[in-house]
């Protein structure tokens, strides 16, 4: 299985530790984001739960609405660029087709923070999506960066987050049909997201 790959020796990075003093101020991820449309339907899915609810929490702008992927880290200051490089060959090399997505159920996910993220799910286990993941992963080990591979991933949209729990029930679609995918660096505690660099999906083509 690609998660035991070993990753290659590669510098030392910047990663933020706990126990070390101040707080991580930039993450790395890969994410899909949605269409458009796409978005402004889940501002008003959002929107409306959030009343419906009597959650406190602010929804997520539309342009900060995504599906996270595998994260690469928390780092104290900008991420590694040897590690942004790897994340980029890596991502340059994936081979897939656009597949479809829908996210048709909403509730809270059980963490140890204090605010709990409100997420859209999928009721179906969104094979392709799980197919991307895995194939992105295999991508992220051939490329030195395996320690970051889960094997774990259940795909979700956050919404916002609350201290409130809700537990989770149908709501009307959000579907899309994602046709790239993108890397993005993520001021922590800004609600900042910068794209890095963006693929897309071409089937037998790759950038």
């Amino acid at each position: 299985m690609f998660y035991d790959m070993l990753a290659v020796k590669h510098r030392p990075e910047q990663l933020w530790l706990p126990g070390l003093g101040g707080d991580p101020t930039d993450g790395l991820f890969f994410a899909l984001l949605p269409e458009p449309s796409a978005a402004r339907r889940t501002t008003e899915i959002a929107d409306r739960l959030r009343g419906l609810h009597g959650l406190k929490g602010s929804p997520l702008a539309a342009d900060r609405f995504h599906v996270s992927l595998h994260n690469l880290g928390a780092y104290a200051g900008p991420p590694p660029e040897e590690v942004v490089a790897r994340a980029c060959a890596a991502a340059a090399s994936v081979v897939a087709e656009p597949f479809g997505v829908l996210f048709d159920r909403a509730g809270s996910f059980i963490g140890r923070k204090a605010k709990l993220p409100f997420v859209l799910r999928s009721d179906e286990p969104l094979l392709p999506l799980m197919a991307f993941y895995q194939t992105l992963g295999e991508a992220l080990a051939r490329h030195g960066l395996g320690r970051w591979v889960q094997r774990s991933f259940t795909p979700h949209l956050t919404l916002l987050y609350d201290a409130r729990y809700v537990d989770t029930s149908a709501v009307e679609p959000v579907r899309w049909t994602v046709h790239e995918f993108v890397l993005i660096r993520s001021r922590l505690g800004k609600t900042v997201h910068i794209p890095l660099g963006r693929w897309s999906l071409r089937g037998g083509a790759t950038d």
